[in-house]
């Protein structure tokens, strides 16, 4: 070796080093290996994102789509999407027509229609997708071709793509009943029209006449994108930098790109995996360094006597972290080459998995390329060099009699610095968890709580000998009374070499802690949205729709029933809210929701702390008590926000209120929002019956209201209270999804600490056998020892995460009780059970399958 470089003679020798002691280093090769395929997944994730193409339908002839800009522009970072589609002004068609080399410029919008059949069925697109209305000037961007009949010529006309036609079986010169929203019309189909390549997938499509199109959009000066046919002869890439060159405040899409203007969720679906990516892949970059450096540490402690050894003939203390960095190097290459393949099918569970919980289409593919690969080789390599300096250096500069020392009895004390750490880091886990919820405001209280957790983990990771070595005083006795000699020496044992058994068991309170804080603070948000849904709500009738969504007319329809006494519009949509925190810019998305003002209290009781709701009108705006703590604002100040579609507003907050997981943290008046929405639709209406009004004659009465719009229900209030509870576990099951990896490898390290640390004592249970005891009594004895080890890290988890959790209820709800459902809780219970008796008891078999004699002669 020469200036820390690792020549080939080094690494050579490592490998030889390797290969003659595979069981010290496999637990190190596990670790490198799964740490290589979640950061392999995590890659091959983020370059799927980038990379994403669906295929284009509508606009496959379309040189060039022009829409307006989808997100918002962030320096750094990941740019936000907006949660509901931009639109254009309808004349920068004739702007973008002008640029030269333009041959046509087709503006185009979608309207959400359902087909109602003759039996009363609503049909929308294919598997669920939209069926959505189109101008016939449009058509030319598929191109869609005529199978049969014409185009249409009037307001009541209609084409059909062929797919739809036939699963509503209508033909060329039949009538249909289409409602857009809630308002149903007949229609005379005059063609059939489709795609030369083949059927819509995504979607159905319908075609109006330009005009009736855009009179159905309800903003008819509005496009959603312009489709550009060019002369012929010039090149896309040129006429897309003209165009934004003439035309400002567009974004032009060429190529497979074009389908991103299309399909909005394609956008979001790219943003998203994005965001979880690098966030999680980051995470667990950290995470896996901390795993290899604890497993390398073990290897090294183990390997004492050898290091102490060749310090005695001369080797110095970096020749001996150069052996070590070579045979890391070797080892960190092998688990990382390794952990591709598993890495890639880890990356297509993922995808599935997200899929089925809705948070991404199901046409996204992955996109596998030997960039994430070498990304994920590279990392691990990093983590497991890393880990190893981090790990030898104290067995670098320990001096041979120490190091000789040391290996056959423990030093008895901790440093004092790392005991100081330790005693400080837990009356701050304790703040952070009962005092910053408290005084911290907004989403900073719930954050505070979580960094709980860590740092007692931290603290529990420093103090753990002697940690452990109260829990083996105190539980031994109990946990073994009845274990005769194979309990003292269990006890006695755990005693003498508390510093082995923290390090075996840390990773298994570490487990124990992450798992009940994760998945316990999901549990406490989910309960505290459902009950603040169910005591918000006091409605007696929830009215939606089977279709895109309800029309704004029929609010005043559900107002002239008799015996209504408050209607109050929602519609749904999420927000941008830009703010300055520490001098630099921060954006977070907030769920919003749009209300009538006046009666609201009838229908929605938001547990208004400040102001008052009723003054809900124009440009003001209602905060949760979260949202208002994180973007600083107080009554009467304002904000700034971005509605779904962009457009900036400052509204002046008129009120304060609790419910804002339950109910949304966002409340704005309910025209402003609804006019900047994808759809222009209600999410519901909810109905209150007057003092005195039979409930159930309401209901009936409500329905026959209603009759004449066949795609509008009347539902109870659980309805409304099912789709929030809905829209919390859609947002919670990704989280889950991720808890699950991050658990799954800490269960590998888990295991992998424990089979080490246990078969890492073939000596002394060779010993022990020598002296008298038989091969049953020392089975009994890690039994005894399997006991306290996994009901010391049962109690230290669940005392080092009840903190977090507290804390995360009270940042959520004021309140000090987390929701905990029992089994769950018994369910982490079992595994870190099961985990540890198994790593244990086994490791003990593979330990004690030498004759004692051989194994006391063998090498460590």
């Amino acid at each position: 070796m020469s200036r820390g470089v690792l020549s080939k003679r080094t690494l050579a020798l490592a490998w030889r080093t390797v290969k003659g002691r595979k069981g010290g280093f496999v637990a190190a090769f596990v670790a490198v290996l799964f740490g290589s395929a979640v950061i392999t997944a995590c890659g091959i994730l983020l370059e799927s994102s980038q990379r994403l193409v669906v295929p284009t339908e509508r606009y496959q002839a379309a040189d060039l789509v022009v829409g307006a800009p989808q997100a918002l522009p962030v320096a750094d970072d990941v740019d936000p999407r907006f949660g509901e589609r931009a639109t254009l002004a309808a004349d920068r068609a004739g702007d973008i027509a002008r640029v030269p080399g333009v041959r046509a410029a087709i503006a185009d919008v979608n309207v959400p229609v359902s087909l109602v059949a003759a039996d009363g069925q609503v049909l929308a697109g294919p598997d669920g997708n939209p069926a959505l209305g189109h101008g016939w000037r449009s058509a030319a961007l598929g191109p869609f071709v005529m199978r049969a009949g014409h185009a249409p010529t009037g307001p009541d006309e209609v084409v059909l793509d062929f797919a739809l036609a036939e699963r509503a079986g209508v033909t060329v010169g039949a009538s249909v009943r289409l409602a857009v929203g809630s308002n149903t019309s007949t229609y005379r189909v005059t063609g059939i029209a489709g795609l030369p390549g083949g059927k819509l997938v995504r979607q159905s499509a319908l075609f109006f006449t330009d005009d009736r199109a855009r009179q159905l959009t309800g903003q008819p000066d509005r496009v959603d994108v312009i489709g550009v046919l060019a002369v012929p002869g010039v090149r896309a890439d040129e006429l897309a930098s003209a165009i934004e060159a003439a035309v400002s405040g567009v974004v032009v899409y060429t190529g497979g790109a074009r389908s991103e203007a299309e399909f909005l969720d394609i956008g979001s679906a790219r943003s998203f995996i994005s965001e979880l990516s690098l966030a999680f892949g980051s995470s667990m970059v950290l995470v896996i360094m901390v795993v290899v450096a604890s497993t390398l540490a073990f290897t090294v402690r183990h390997r004492l006597r050898e290091l102490a050894l060749l310090r005695a003939i001369g080797a110095t203390p970096k020749q001996v972290l150069g052996m070590i960095a070579a045979e890391t190097t070797v080892v960190g290459a092998l688990g990382a080459v390794c952990g591709v393949i598993p890495g890639i099918g880890l990356s297509f569970l993922l995808r599935e998995t997200f899929t089925l919980v809705g948070a991404i289409p199901g046409d996204f593919e992955l996109s596998i390329s030997p960039l994430p690969v070498l990304g994920a080789m590279v990392l691990c390599l990093i983590g497991a060099r890393l880990g190893g300096w981090i790990a030898a250096r104290r067995a670098a500069r320990l001096r041979p009699v120490d190091a000789l020392g040391e290996v056959a009895v423990e030093p008895p004390e901790l440093g004092w610095l790392r005991l100081t750490v330790g005693v400080l880091l837990v009356p701050a886990g304790l703040a952070a968890a009962f005092v910053l919820p408290l005084v911290l405001p907004g989403d900073g209280a719930a954050e505070s709580a979580a960094l709980s957790a860590f740092l007692l983990i931290f603290a529990i990771a420093l103090l753990g000998p002697r940690l452990l070595g109260g829990a083996v005083t105190v539980l031994g006795p109990w946990l073994n009374r009845r274990s005769g000699v194979s309990g003292f020496l269990a006890t006695a044992n755990a005693h003498a070499n508390s510093r082995r058994l923290a390090a075996a068991t840390t990773p298994l309170i570490m487990g124990i802690t992450l798992a009940a804080g994760q998945l316990f603070s999901g549990t406490t948000a989910s309960a505290a949205a459902q009950d603040q849904a169910v005591a918000g709500l006091r409605a007696d009738y929830v009215v939606t729709s089977r279709s895109a969504g309800l029309s704004p007319e029929v609010v005043d329809v559900l107002r002239n029933v008799p015996g209504v006494s408050a209607v109050t519009p929602v519609v749904r949509t999420r927000t941008l809210a830009t703010f300055t925190s520490e001098d630099s810019l921060q954006i977070r998305t907030y769920a919003a929701q749009g209300v009538t003002g006046d009666q609201l209290a009838e229908t929605l009781d938001l547990g208004v702390l400040k102001g008052d709701v009723a003054d809900l009108r124009g440009d003001t705006v209602a905060l949760s008590r979260i949202a208002a703590g994180t973007l600083g604002a107080a009554l009467g100040d304002t904000v700034d926000l971005r509605l779904g579609d962009g457009t900036p507003i400052t509204p002046r907050v008129v009120a304060l209120y609790e419910r804002g997981l339950g109910l949304g943290d966002v409340t704005l008046p309910h025209d402003l929002v609804l006019e900047h929405t994808t759809d222009r639709l209600d999410f519901a209406v909810l109905v209150t019956a007057a003092s005195g009004t039979d409930v159930g004659a309401l209901g009936d009465a409500l329905r026959s209201a209603a009759r004449h719009l066949p795609t509008i229900q009347v539902d109870n209030r659980e309805s409304f209270v099912a789709a929030q509870r809905d829209a919390v576990a859609g947002d919670s099951a990704v989280g889950l999804i991720l808890n699950a990896v991050l658990l799954g490898y800490l269960a590998i390290a888990v295991v992998n600490t424990l089979v080490m640390a246990t078969a890492a004592r073939f000596r002394e249970f060779a010993l022990l056998q020598l002296v008298g005891a038989t091969r049953r009594q020392v089975y009994a004895m890690m039994r005894s020892e399997a006991r306290i080890i996994i009901v010391a890290a049962v109690l230290i988890g669940t005392l080092a995460a009840i903190p977090s959790l507290v804390g995360t209820s009270l940042g959520l709800t004021r309140t000090l009780i987390p929701s905990i459902p029992p089994l769950s809780y018994l369910g982490i219970v079992a595994v870190a059970a099961l985990l540890g008796w198994a790593a244990i008891m086994c490791a003990t078999r593979i330990a004690m399958r030498s004759q004692p004699v051989d194994a006391m002669g063998g090498r460590e």
